[in-house]
């Protein structure tokens, strides 16, 4: 009999996932696991727990929202384990998943991970830590671990907007030289920027996915150019609306390694967690590091 370690956030979005766990498990279980099965108390958890079991697990199953998602596969590149990973989305955002057009039905979820296979993608290292999707500054970014889980669970996708619309009246300016592979420099202010390996940012931008590879060991990068005018401001707006990424207002990039250098209380997200800021940034593309688990 095969093993399976699942770890689940029963916090996670509208706890969707909870009154389905007896279903969720017994999808696994006809398909000859046996379910070693853990619940998320804190943050880190599901860190601790993928990295433990990872090398004793045929498949691990993460259901919860992208900061779990997160966790686990942070804790499996950390032991560096090849263990194939479920991902049942049940946040309120789930941007990953929506990259993936995962099923947002927990128990179809459940299912294509029985019946799917194992599918390489990349995996970003942020300094010592890990991300599945994005790594953003500025703009939308600070909204994305500020807005408290009980506004996100009743206003999902708004709470984002509300809060991006809030901070974009300051029209803060954020000061940012960056390394794009060691050759090419970007050097200005900005108003957001975001190192990607999805085709959508905080349920709030989106980038079209004929130019999005999820594993082809580079990642998207988008700054957003901090508008001095109504006038640029308008252009900025059509520009993302458009995904015209040719527009003088956007910097839009591929790299496998990127450098910025910013002001150290430039904090960050990772897939829609806080990261503390520093003076140099060190942002590399870890190729085909993860085993996702996908209906063929």
């Amino acid at each position: 009999m095969k093993r399976l370690l699942l770890i689940m956030n029963p916090t996670a979005g509208k706890k969707k996932a909870n009154p389905h766990l007896h279903e969720i498990l017994s999808v696994f279980g006809a398909a000859d696991y046996e379910c070693l099965t853990f619940m998320t108390r804190k943050r880190g958890d599901g860190t601790m727990l993928a990295a433990r079991y990872a090398g004793e697990a045929d498949l691990i199953v993460c259901i919860g929202g992208d900061g779990t998602f997160n966790e686990v596969i942070s804790g499996v590149c950390s032991v560096g384990a090849g263990t194939p990973i479920g991902y049942i989305p049940a946040g309120s955002t789930n941007d990953f998943a929506s990259s993936l057009k995962l099923s947002t039905q927990v128990v179809q979820a459940a299912r294509d991970i029985a019946a799917g296979s194992p599918h390489a993608f990349d995996v970003g290292r942020f300094q010592d830590r890990y991300f599945t999707y994005v790594a953003s500054f500025g703009a939308f970014t600070r909204t994305s671990y500020a807005t408290p889980q009980s506004v996100k669970n009743m206003l999902g996708h708004l709470a984002y907007v509300l809060g991006g619309i809030r901070e974009l009246s300051s029209l803060r300016k954020y000061r940012v030289k960056t390394l794009l592979d060691n050759e090419t420099v970007l050097s200005g202010d900005y108003l957001f920027g975001a190192v990607s390996n999805s085709t959508s940012v905080g349920g709030i931008l989106t980038l079209d996915p004929s130019v999005v590879d999820m594993n082809d060991g580079l990642f998207e990068l988008l700054y957003v150019k901090y508008p001095h005018n109504l006038s640029q401001l308008a252009e900025t707006i059509h520009a993302l609306t458009a995904q015209d990424y040719s527009s003088p207002r956007l910097e839009f990039r591929s790299a496998k390694q990127v450098k910025v250098h910013a002001a150290p209380d430039m904090d960050w997200t990772l897939d829609g967690e806080y990261a503390k800021g520093a003076s140099e940034i060190a942002i590399e593309n870890l190729h085909s590091a993860v085993n996702i688990m996908m209906k063929d």
